[in-house]
């Protein structure tokens, strides 16, 4: 049996740390709330409850994607491929220059901007990585716990929006659900608190 729709879950609420590389911020205590609360409203819809929960695997997502696989007594797991944007190297921004850098990175998707990739690269290497969890895990519904900048990248292209309004209405964390094969979102929930 082949499962009909994915979740994508943007991780929950994060404590930057300047000098510290993203992909190693660990959850606030209100994000980790947050996933609780996240992990109860899943719970309650059962077109929201996943068979196996998938993260990317940077810190953020896999805290985010266990403390909900607790919650709910589900397996979770990593894959590749499905971290964010790169942009390991990039000096610590405040909250304004971070969003002015992003909204050029969704501005100028073949160009790099901002970061170690291009939209067009990280949105294609995140597809690539969805598409292979699918693929490994066909009867399975999936919930792939990720980051803000792909997953707006993503559901953005497959559905026809302007991804850099719908990352700003993602909060965390978020979580979309959407039909296969072509990723069209069906439900939005974009933010929890």
């Amino acid at each position: 049996m082949t499962r009909n729709n994915i979740i994508f879950i943007r991780h929950s609420q994060s404590r930057p740390a300047p000098g510290q590389p993203p992909s190693q911020w660990p959850l606030t205590d209100t994000g980790r709330q947050r996933c609780v609360a996240l992990a109860t409203r899943m719970r309650a819809e059962p077109a929201m409850l996943p068979d196996l929960i998938v993260c990317s695997e940077e810190l953020k997502p896999r805290q985010t994607g266990a403390l909900i696989a607790e919650r709910l007594g589900l397996p979770h797991t990593v894959a590749p491929g499905l971290h964010e944007h790169a942009r390991e190297r990039v000096d610590w921004l405040g909250d304004d220059e971070f969003a002015r850098a992003v909204a050029a990175l969704f501005a100028r998707p073949d160009e790099l901007v901002f970061g170690e990739e291009t939209a067009t690269e990280a949105r294609e290497r995140f597809a690539a990585g969805v598409r292979a969890a699918v693929a490994a895990n066909p009867t399975q519904r999936l919930a792939i716990v990720t980051h803000g900048t792909v997953l707006a990248l993503f559901l953005a292209q497959q559905n026809g929006l302007a991804a850099e309004s719908f990352w700003r209405r993602l909060g965390m964390p978020a979580l979309a659900r959407a039909t296969l094969p072509n990723f069209q979102i069906a439900e939005l929930i974009e933010r929890v608190e």
